[in-house]
């Protein structure tokens, strides 16, 4: 921590910090931007019941049927055990998409998407909701970790943090940095924020709507420590998602989240 990236990693991120504070008062919480606040944009998704849990199936599926496939696969490959699991975890990433793309082309049903998926006006709020969410989760992590201590209980890191830390291969490195910054947001916030919170947003309680998708995206990352920051983060893309009504908003400020985390991360900052 001591490095000079490391030094250089922390004042850039805390000026990333104060920006996002200084955003998340102009446009959301003061008061001439509460009595200009638009009508949330973000139509109704008009799909059956049956239809939501095949287009929940497909994606499941795909991810499992690529997961397996490329296991068998590299069953006899000369890897390590940490390549394996990067190849076979990236495996699952595609099968999703995948999953999500036979939904709509081939069973040619009304799936949650709105092409083109990322415009200039996407970008543009994509970058302001990355921003506002960093202040929010830095408060959120801070109280989420204060409480696990209080409880005793470990707040052990991310596996992923140590595999990116100690990559040395610079063609996996890249590969890694893609799944986590294009691949992933996409495929999760096709699932979480324009599958279940669009469709849940005009059938349960906002409340419900917000957080159940929310919890669920947390609970996928499998890590105690980053659970309640996760779940803050997924409510925050769902109201950007409601109030722009496009999806591309989310896959912006959810790759720029996981690539900041990663040059944090490359820079000796994992804590």
């Amino acid at each position: 921590m001591s490095e000079l990236p490391a030094q250089i990693a922390i004042g850039l991120e805390l000026a990333l910090i104060l920006n996002g504070a200084w955003l998340l008062w102009r446009i959301v919480l003061s008061p001439s931007a509460r009595a200009e606040r638009a009508a949330p944009k973000l139509p109704e998704w008009k799909i059956s019941g049956t239809d939501f849990l095949l287009f929940l199936w497909c994606v499941v599926i795909g991810g499992l049927v690529f997961q397996i496939g490329l296991g068998q696969l590299l069953k006899h490959a000369d890897l390590t055990p940490t390549q394996r699991l990067i190849f076979v975890g990236g495996a699952f990433q595609f099968g999703m998409l995948a999953g999500i793309a036979f939904f709509r082309l081939i069973l040619k049903r009304n799936a949650p998407i709105e092409p083109p998926l990322v415009t200039l006006h996407p970008a543009l709020s994509g970058i302001a909701t990355f921003l506002v969410s960093l202040p929010i989760l830095s408060v959120v992590s801070i109280v989420w970790q204060s409480l696990l201590q209080l409880c005793g209980i470990p707040a052990e890191k991310q596996d992923l943090i140590d595999i990116f830390a100690n990559a040395k291969s610079p063609g996996l490195l890249t590969y890694m940095i893609v799944l986590a910054t294009v691949i992933a947001p996409l495929n999760e916030e096709l699932l979480f924020r324009a599958g279940m919170f669009r469709y849940a947003r005009t059938r349960l309680p906002r409340w419900a709507a917000l957080l159940v998708p929310a919890l669920l995206f947390g609970a996928l990352h499998a890590n105690l420590a980053s659970f309640a920051p996760l779940v803050a983060l997924g409510i925050i893309f769902s109201l950007a998602y409601e109030r722009t009504g496009r999806i591309g908003t989310t896959m912006v400020a959810h790759g720029l989240f996981n690539l900041n985390t990663i040059v944090l991360i490359l820079c000796g900052v994992t804590a």
